[in-house]
């Protein structure tokens, strides 16, 4: 008698224990589904706003895990274990873990404050963390870089923080500056026609600042002419490379020379000229 209650006893505990099993999966796979969706609704939501890339990245990150630990308890608690010692569990495991973890939370409050202060934006070209590249996505613990070549960075938050940043996107003009070497022998007014030339032929350069051409020092073997002119941030590379192909060409046409470096070498053979005294003696 007493074995058939206590079958009867798991058979319905066992029909329980399976009934709130199914709930719990239901409720996992419903609550991950509208977990999404609020996510997307969100971000959507923000990107109307026209609210910062930075910001939706991140925001959205924080967003997703805590609606999905949200669901994770109420999945949990419907398995009959009681979320509130569950929830102490957890912070007690979370303290152990931050301190082992202090790092990844260095990287997370690095990056709250990459929210907050906005050092950098997605689409910025910068340089900070000992790399440099455009920033593809700020997430919670690292910044995402794209190389000029095409290779992505991953980089701590910390990291990026604990180093300068040098950000080539914050303006939107840029300074190109270019050093060219002529010759002493060079027709100082002749060189100074040529570069202003190169320089009022180009339409990228803004006329507001002017650009500046002096002669910036006197080395060992070439007299340096300093050519600043201020073009568009967008534009920076192109101007840079193509304008000193230009300049190389006109000083071709002008007979103007570039100079490499040279050394005299005078070499005086005393011993041979006595030796010859002694000879012709």
């Amino acid at each position: 008698m007493d074995l058939e209650k206590v079958v009867e006893f798991l058979q319905v505990q066992g029909t329980s224990f399976v009934i709130n099993l199914v709930a719990a999966i239901v409720i996992f796979v419903i609550g991950r589904w509208i977990a999404k969706l609020l996510h997307r609704l969100v971000i959507k939501a923000m990107k109307r706003a026209k609210t910062d890339p930075l910001i939706i990245t991140f925001t959205g990150n924080i967003l997703y895990i805590l609606l999905m630990f949200a669901v994770v308890l109420a999945a949990i608690g419907q398995l009959g274990i009681q979320t509130t010692s569950l929830i102490a569990v957890i912070g007690a495991a979370g303290l152990a873990v931050g301190l082992a973890l202090q790092g990844s939370l260095a990287n997370f409050a690095a990056g709250v404050m990459v929210v907050l202060f906005r050092p950098y934006r997605v689409g910025d070209y910068i340089e900070g963390g000992g790399v440099s590249g455009t920033v593809e996505e700020v997430q919670i613990f690292n910044t995402e870089l794209s190389t000029p070549d095409n290779r992505r960075v991953i980089v701590p938050n910390g990291q990026m923080l604990s180093d300068a940043i040098t950000n080539y996107s914050t303006h939107p003009t840029r300074r190109v500056d270019l050093v060219v070497g002529v010759g002493y022998g060079d027709d100082i007014d002749t060189v100074r026609r040529v570069l202003e030339g190169v320089v009022a032929d180009d339409s990228r350069v803004l006329e507001d600042p002017a650009p500046n051409i002096r002669i910036g020092s006197l080395g060992d073997s070439s007299v340096n002419w300093i050519v600043r002119p201020w073009v568009k941030a967008v534009d920076y590379w192109d101007v840079y490379w193509e304008m000193t192909e230009e300049i190389k060409r006109r000083f071709d046409r002008e007979g103007i020379n570039i100079p490499f470096p040279q050394r005299d070498v005078h070499v005086y053979h005393h011993g041979e000229e006595k030796g010859g005294a002694d000879v012709s003696g």
